[in-house]
């Protein structure tokens, strides 16, 4: 039955997030102000973590060893553990995945026994043979502030990644507790966040924050010897402005194709995502966060198709700035007239058009791949010598 709320609703809910994080933002940017805090450098934090570990060394590159603690849901077994093996052997632990998460119910019933499950896992493998340091991919959703102070005893650092703090540093409440980095962040020694705006709620939370925005896999995201068939293509889901985007393109005449979930095409495996990078003549991005309306993040895909030798075009926001040339390397629109011309004007172009596909993808191998994220976590913790290559 159809709800002839449901837009009003929808937009309501996207004016209240929007204000939410507006005054968010506010609060901790007065109270980074009143405690007269700053944000710290790689030197900074290297001197901040040396006090906290007098006796660590580094080690050699191929023998650091790592725990790895998070949930593959479709990308990160792709990207982070054969990062992280160029240092040295990894244990991975899909805690999140031992239990049925998908039962609503799991957070009352299922959450004191996941913590726990780790806690002995992580005891079991550090009484074996202890890590160097121990990664971690989680939320305060799914762990508990004892349970990182327990791990906290081993003696190692303790780094967590953090992709969507955005919107979801604090995020949901409940129990007091924040679903989002908000009540966990001060227990790591490091916490790793793809959202500058994000590095002073960290700050004033009591965390040593590091901003690095996500990376590509260039064994995974290369180029294929294809004919490019498709005029656009867009892989992701389904939500917020993007169907309205599409449902326009298609009107105005150009050949655009949609997959992920919520699409008629449905979701494509990684391989099949990564060849039609390179069977479209221009890849399609939004930058939105989802529930919304001006708030913007870097995504996954803004280095995995230009890694992928792809054309990229996505929606303008400050953040690319600091991972590419706009217009050199990558190509951003702000709005619907920009978006369409620059589809028409690259389509014709492909000279052009070839010319910034070279250049993203040399941009992206040498400055944003998932080894290159993980070399400069070891070497502000020390466990990297500064001059060491990235890996073997």
């Amino acid at each position: 039955m159809n709800d002839p709320l449901k837009p009003y609703r929808r937009r309501f809910r996207v004016w209240n997030n929007e204000r939410k994080l507006r005054r968010e933002q506010r609060g901790y940017a007065a109270k980074f102000q009143k405690m007269k805090l700053r944000l710290p450098d790689d030197d900074e934090l290297r001197r901040e973590l040396k006090a906290v570990f007098p006796d660590l060394t580094p080690r050699p590159v191929g023998k650091i060893r790592t725990i790895a603690i998070y949930h593959h849901y479709n990308w990160e077994n792709y990207a982070l553990i054969p990062a992280l093996q160029q240092f040295g052997p990894v244990r991975h632990y899909d805690w999140f995945g031992e239990f049925n998460h998908q039962n609503k119910d799991w957070r009352r019933s299922g959450k004191k026994r996941m913590n726990r499950a780790l806690l002995e896992k992580i005891r079991h493998w550090m009484e074996r043979e202890p890590a160097d340091f121990i990664f971690m991919y989680v939320t305060g959703e799914l762990i508990d502030p004892e349970t990182l102070a327990a791990l906290r005893g081993w003696g190692v650092p303790i780094v967590n990644m953090g992709h969507d703090d955005k919107r979801l540093f604090v995020g949901k409440v409940r129990g007091g507790l924040a679903f989002g980095a908000r009540d966990i962040c001060r227990y790591f020694d490091l916490y790793w966040s793809s959202t500058e705006d994000a590095l002073m709620k960290y700050r004033v939370e009591g965390a040593r924050p590091i901003y690095m925005p996500e990376a590509a896999n260039p064994e995974i995201h290369k180029p294929f010897d294809l004919e490019k068939t498709i005029d656009v293509s867009f892989i992701g889901q389904r939500y917020g402005n993007r169907e309205g985007v599409i449902r326009e393109l298609q009107r105005s005449g150009i050949a655009v194709q949609a997959y992920g979930y919520g699409w008629p095409n449905g979701p494509l495996e990684i391989e099949d995502m990564v060849k039609l990078y390179s069977r479209s003549k221009i890849n399609l991005g939004f930058g939105g966060v989802e529930g919304h309306r001006n708030t913007f993040c870097l995504k996954g895909r803004d280095f995995e198709i230009p890694m992928s030798g792809g054309l990229y075009l996505t929606e303008d926001h400050p953040e690319l700035a600091n991972a590419f040339k706009p217009g050199e390397e990558i190509l951003t629109y702000r709005g619907m007239n920009d978006l369409t011309g620059k589809i028409r004007y690259y389509l014709q172009h492909e000279d052009e058009a070839e010319a910034i596909r070279r250049k993203g993808r040399t941009r992206a191998l040498r400055d944003h791949t998932w080894e290159a994220r993980f070399a400069r976590i070891l070497r502000v913790l020390g466990l990297l010598a500064p001059e060491s290559p990235a890996g073997p």
